[in-house]
């Protein structure tokens, strides 16, 4: 096989895979923009690739302006079961893995199962295609205390494979609740029987905007854990779910009302975050990233049509109040 990577080998290129996990609203894409930026100004070849259980990746609209001669974007789509999943994860993988890129950069849904990314990466031929680099989860600094069995069970599974910790909107959180927010995390880990502890030079803390040249070297060098751990087994009433809603004609003010209320009202269920895109008439777009602590908007070039809310036991006729019905 030939590749046109700037690391030919004799036979192959070995490209670094790194991953970036985090649960939902963390701001995973938001440093993954920080982190694909740096790689592409220190001449790397980058591919991200997108890998998401829905049918729309949000997500992968907010990285349209790092693509370039260096920098592509790829997308896994979801809706199809958990083994047709995998199955598309890896063909993707093996079409990136020849295209010649020094590095892909693996952000998936915040509901992710992180076994998915280890055991595929075993499978012929992308255990002799690619090296693991690095192992992220990002991390809300000011991290809730009641989270639901499932989202503990992740949050531990992510963080106990992570090389390093990334704490986000750090910079808002006082040094008792980002304390509080690492023994959380240690908590969860010990929970499902893992014997890992976090230690001090395993968690990064700055603010984003302050990276210097060395957190981004600590960060390239992060590495990654294969930590042994208990995995329950939850009904699938109690996974996590995901409605779409579709070119709703709200304005500005309309919208960041409804998707307000629908987070604070419990007949909802527990809605963890609302995320999209609205036009909202003048040629003008917005993103909108909600979750119970804050909903930010910010005016865009360009969009889809679509919010996604996504929790837990989520029920459809209370949303219906705020949104309408979802699409199919």
């Amino acid at each position: 096989m030939y590749c046109k990577g700037r690391r030919e080998r004799e036979a192959y290129i070995v490209v670094k895979i790194d991953l970036i996990t985090g649960f939902l609203g963390s701001g995973k894409t938001t440093f993954i923009r920080k982190y694909v930026k740096y790689l592409v100004d220190k001449g790397y070849n980058v591919g991200i690739l997108e890998n998401d259980y829905g049918a729309v990746n949000v997500d992968m609209m907010l990285l349209q302006d790092l693509m370039g001669p260096n920098c592509h974007a790829e997308m896994v789509a979801g809706g199809c079961g958990e083994d047709c999943h995998k199955r598309r994860f890896k063909t993707k993988l093996i079409a990136m893995g020849m295209s010649g890129y020094d590095r892909v950069i693996v952000e998936p849904s915040g509901i992710f199962d992180v076994d998915e990314f280890f055991d595929v990466l075993r499978d012929d031929p992308l255990d002799r295609w690619y090296e693991i680099g690095n192992v992220f989860t990002v991390v809300n600094a000011k991290l809730e205390n009641q989270l639901s069995d499932q989202a503990e069970f992740l949050l531990a599974s992510e963080t106990a494979n992570a090389g390093r910790v990334i704490l986000s909107r750090s910079q808002e959180a006082a040094e008792e609740e980002k304390r509080e927010t690492v023994e959380h995390l240690n908590r969860a880990i010990a929970a499902y029987g893992c014997s890992r502890k976090l230690e001090p030079s395993e968690i990064l803390d700055h603010p984003w905007d302050e990276f210097t040249e060395e957190d981004f070297q600590k960060i390239l060098n992060s590495g990654y854990r294969t930590e042994s751990y208990r995995k329950p087994e939850f009904d699938e009433k109690q996974g996590f779910q995901s409605f779409y809603y579709m070119n709703l004609k709200m304005t500005e003010a309309e919208v960041k009302t409804a998707v307000q209320a629908a987070l604070e009202d419990e007949k909802c269920g527990s809605v963890f975050r609302i995320k999209g895109f609205m036009h909202t008439g003048e040629q003008q777009w917005i993103e909108l990233n909600a979750t119970k602590n804050e909903t930010v908007i910010h005016p865009i070039r360009e969009g889809q049509e679509v919010l996604i809310v996504i929790g837990e036991r989520l029920e459809e006729e209370a949303l219906a109040a705020y949104f309408g019905y979802p699409a199919e």
